[in-house]
């Protein structure tokens, strides 16, 4: 299943709404561009018009202010770029991206166990 990219200002505030959600525009702007001198709330606006038009974000409006949340979450998201990284590069197999990482060391001791413990559930369930 496809996934669409998200740009970095878009992941910046979803990393916000992954953190701590819901959140209200107005949060979301002041934890974005706390030290900005010109107000961002255009761009905010922006940002969370096209994270909900893709499927990213879900607006409540049921109370008097609306509250923003994620509708996919990150390891959701990383799982399909990932997905989607595999098939560009590897014909869809992982195997080769996880090689590499084994082999450069970039997984700690607790990744490596999850991993494992993956595994063998995959395994279990044939």
């Amino acid at each position: 299943m496809a996934i669409q990219r998200l740009t970095n200002a878009e992941i910046s505030l979803m990393e916000l709404l992954w953190e701590t959600n819901p959140l209200t525009a107005r949060q979301i702007r002041e934890r974005l561009y706390d030290d900005s001198e010109k107000s961002q709330h255009g761009t905010v606006q922006r940002l969370l018009q096209s994270l909900e038009e893709k499927g990213f974000v879900s607006r409540d409006r049921s109370l008097g202010v609306q509250l923003f949340s994620p509708t996919l979450s990150r390891e959701a998201y990383g799982g399909r770029q990932l997905e989607s990284l595999a098939e560009k590069l590897t014909g869809g197999s992982i195997a080769p991206l996880l090689t590499h990482l084994l082999e450069t060391d970039k997984l700690d001791k607790a990744e490596i166990r999850r991993l494992r413990e993956v595994l063998e559930e995959a395994q279990k369930r044939g």
